[in-house]
């Protein structure tokens, strides 16, 4: 049996699936090199918040049992991943990365992790997370239990948020996958930050029992991983429906590249601005370079605009309301002033006051932006933007802190991750480049239930680059 190796650590699912079949690693080998290195280097990034090494083992070694009878049940069988902690594992704390909630134990797990056990995967730790996944808003890195995440490419830098640990984890190869979730941002944003390929499905496709609600009508659980084609093999197992969330679709999801449509044709709508003016300067040739990979891989792209709507004022009466109204016993009991962000505990405070007016409003506001997506995506088969316009900010400096200089009188599709969440359509991140030592990405967003589409775009991107094979320096 050959010993884990460095390399495995920056290897896909299918890769370190090959080498388990082969017998070239065992599941017990595997799991124990990469909890080892959870360990030992997740607290450098403060990406831990829960180890779970022994319980992991013992999964291990029943996966092994499992393989030598040749009972395979895919190709996540044996891989060790992470779990952001605001989902639950039973018997374990799930802290929601907040101080309240530290002693927090559940006697059920999410179900994301329940279809994650079924096909073998090893749950290995539990990642860090903004608190309550930023609920209320905060302003500072530093508001998680673990304090803020750091980038495995430039540790002064921030990994993004809310789901820190899971893209910092990956990035770091400290676990081969890991699950996270978005309400408006968490996914596209840490994955754009710490170089990794992740996915934001489509509302509902995949179950959020278990998880913290944040947002009933936004949040999605999604994964992060090395590639697209990762992506779609994770998304094929958590995917589906489920009765005891009341917001799941009652869809499936079957990863089928095999059938999918081809790439060369495909419309994709952008927006030039956002990559010649709202860009970072220090981005805008990785930019550049990754639109014309896109076209390079028969990608056309087709100058589009946004419908016009208020998106940050529709989401944030949405988010707002709806958050007041999961965390109303934390507010109002005052355990709400152990958070560690003051920003983050006022804007909980402030948004018990949101009138239901003022909700009703924007869920209203809401249908018709789902109605405008309907007719854009009737010109184009998907979108395409910076999946943030700059490399990350430092830990230290405020995130409300504005940019230096004009900005421009187009918005541009700025708002695409406000806009796409309002609608609930799947997003795709893939990392495009670099601004100086620090990892860029685009976004790529379709209609609802267009996941296979986005992957397709995915795997021909990167199969045309490398800039998800990169690793961080010191790993």
């Amino acid at each position: 049996m050959a010993d884990a190796r460095d390399d495995i650590f920056f290897a896909t699912t299918t890769e370190l699936n090959e080498r388990l079949k082969s017998g070239e690693l065992s599941a017990v080998s595997l799991t124990r090199a990469f909890a080892d290195r959870l360990e030992k280097l997740g607290p450098r990034y403060n990406a831990l918040a829960l180890p779970l090494t022994e319980e992991a083992i013992r999964k291990a070694a029943e996966v092994d049992k499992d393989i030598k009878r040749g009972r395979t049940r895919g190709p996540l069988q044996g891989l060790p991943y992470g779990a952001k902690d605001l989902l639950s594992f039973a018997g374990h704390p799930t802290t929601w990365g907040a101080r309240p909630y530290a002693a927090q134990v559940f006697d059920y797990s999410a179900t994301a992790i329940t279809r994650l056990a079924s096909v073998g995967a090893v749950l290995i730790g539990k990642l860090s997370t903004v608190e309550l996944a930023g609920g209320g808003g905060y302003r500072y890195a530093s508001a998680s239990l673990q304090g803020p995440g750091r980038n495995p490419w430039d540790t002064t830098k921030w990994s993004g948020g809310s789901s820190s640990g899971p893209a910092a984890a990956v990035a770091a190869g400290l676990v081969p996958f890991a699950i996270g979730s978005e309400t408006s941002g968490s996914i596209v944003t840490p994955a754009s930050y710490c170089g990794v390929t992740a996915l934001r499905p489509t509302y509902g496709l995949v179950s959020r029992y278990g998880a913290m609600a944040l947002s009933w009508t936004l949040d999605k659980v999604g994964p992060f991983a090395r590639s697209a084609e990762d992506c779609g093999l994770i998304l094929q197992v958590i995917a589906g429906k489920d009765g005891k969330d009341p917001g799941s679709a009652g869809k499936s999801f079957y990863y089928t590249p095999q059938y999918g449509r081809p790439v060369r044709g495909m419309r994709a709508g952008y927006a030039a601005i956002d990559f010649a003016e709202w860009a970072d300067p220090t981005a805008r040739a990785a930019f550049q370079a990754a639109l014309h990979a896109l076209e390079q891989a028969g990608v056309g792209l087709n100058e589009s605009k946004l419908p016009d709507f208020p998106y940050s004022a529709v989401i944030s009466a949405v988010i707002g309301a709806e958050e007041a109204s999961a965390f109303e016993v934390l507010i109002s009991s005052g355990q709400v002033d152990q958070l560690a962000d003051a920003a983050q505990i006022a804007g909980l405070k402030a948004n018990l006051e949101i009138p239901a007016s003022a909700y009703l409003k924007a869920m209203r506001v809401r249908r018709l932006i789902q109605e405008a997506f309907q007719q854009l995506f009737g010109e184009i088969d998907l979108l395409v933007a910076p999946g943030r316009l700059g490399p990350a900010s430092p830990i230290d400096e405020p995130l409300d802190q504005e940019g230096a200089g004009p900005t421009p009188a187009d918005p541009g599709m700025t708002s695409l991750i406000q806009a796409s969440n309002l609608a609930g359509l799947p997003a795709l991140v893939l990392p495009c480049g670099f601004a100086g030592n620090l990892p860029v990405a685009l976004q790529l967003v379709g209609p609802p239930f267009s996941e296979n589409l986005l992957l397709a775009v995915g795997r021909e991107f990167q199969a045309h680059t490398d800039w998800h094979r990169r690793r961080p320096p010191e790993t």
